[in-house]
């Protein structure tokens, strides 16, 4: 039966069941995290209903919460479905909820009881893929905090309930409240890179009078698709997987050509780390050309990028790779994934393949 369909038909199931599977191999603990509804009652401390609340474990906050403000682990979320903010420390323990006033003030009694030092020195902000949680880019910040000292801010925000330049705009203000940090880093994956490259370009507008933050060094982009998702194109007719990944889905497929005008090269060094066999054909037979079975190569390249190389990982794996992790924390630092005589600059979106991974 299945293959007696249209085979447009065809190849858009097994494209939709392609990014589902990979989608739940990175869901942990379910798409929507806590429910709003899960604040515990209590009496309001104010009139805005601000309250102050014994310790409660959380999920960190996957697709109903976004990070706006970050302390060290500490960190003030907002739920998009009713507004409301609550303050969540590095064990996804929440200790206030209300509004963003309110959650701020109980930070500062926080800092104050508990003598925490003031925030310095370098950090790393990464972000997640499209769908996926935080929590896929633990084993990366863990190997950024551990080998190379970096203050990392593994940023949660609802991937799939907002557009790409309110994730941009969210992300302003989290780079604004890094009060203290000497030097700040970025890292993305799929999705991510997209967001960050909007939020460079948005604070990059001299005609607005927007000048970049001086702090801002170095961006590795993991999978990125920086000239559109083929599958997310392809996948423009289903509505069930539309209704899942929201509106990003689409910046990433048939409103491509409009996203694209607002995002520009990054204008700090940069540089791509991609998915793929090396070949003609990659992990997904569906996409044209070499691919990590949701992006292909060739929209991983970008013009500018200082360094590239392809490893043999499929997308969804890429950011929990031992490997990678040694490519990133080294770019970061020094400005190239193995070595200076082997760096790959992107000169053209088109040329070559780059050089592939042999460890």
């Amino acid at each position: 039966m299945f293959w007696g369909l249209d085979p447009a038909m065809r190849n858009r199931l097994i494209l939709a069941l392609a990014l589902a599977v990979a989608l739940l191999s990175r869901q942990s603990g379910g798409i929507c995290g806590d429910p709003p509804q899960g604040d515990p009652p209590g009496p309001p401390a104010n009139s805005s209903g601000s309250r102050e609340l014994v310790p409660v474990p959380t999920l960190g906050g996957m697709q109903l919460w976004a990070d706006e403000l970050f302390f060290h682990k500490w960190r003030i979320q907002r739920n998009v479905v009713t507004g409301h903010c609550r303050l969540v420390d590095g064990n996804n323990l929440r200790h206030a909820f209300g509004d963003f006033d309110h959650c701020r003030a109980v930070l500062e009694q926080v800092k104050r009881d508990r003598k925490l030092p003031p925030m310095k020195g370098r950090a790393a902000i990464v972000l997640h893929g499209l769908g996926g949680p935080p929590a896929e880019m633990n084993p990366l910040c863990k190997h950024l905090e551990r080998e190379g000292g970096f203050e990392v801010f593994n940023v949660a925000y609802p991937s799939t309930r907002r557009g790409i330049a309110e994730h941009a705009k969210a992300l302003s203000g989290i780079v604004a409240g890094l009060d203290g940090i000497e030097e700040i880093h970025f890292v993305g994956f799929s999705l991510g890179n997209i967001v960050i490259r909007r939020y460079l370009a948005d604070q990059s507008d001299a005609a607005k009078g927007k000048r970049l933050d001086p702090r801002i060094k170095r961006f590795v982009m993991l999978g990125p698709p920086n000239h559109g998702a083929e599958l997310a194109t392809q996948l423009r007719g289903s509505g069930a997987v539309k209704l899942l990944l929201g509106e990003s889905l689409s910046g990433l497929g048939e409103r491509w050509a409009w996203e694209e005008l607002r995002l520009g090269t990054p204008p700090c060094e940069f540089g791509i780390i991609a998915g793929g066999l090396g070949n003609d054909q990659g992990f997904n037979p569906l996409l044209p050309g070499d691919d990590d079975g949701i992006v292909t190569v060739a929209s991983t390249r970008l013009a500018g990028a200082s360094d590239f190389v392809l490893v043999p990982i499929i997308h969804s794996f890429i950011p929990r790779n031992a490997k990678v992790a040694e490519y990133t924390l080294r770019f970061l630092q020094r400005g190239y994934f193995v070595s200076p005589e082997r760096r790959q600059p992107v000169r053209e979106k088109s040329e070559g393949r780059g050089m592939r991974d042999e460890g």
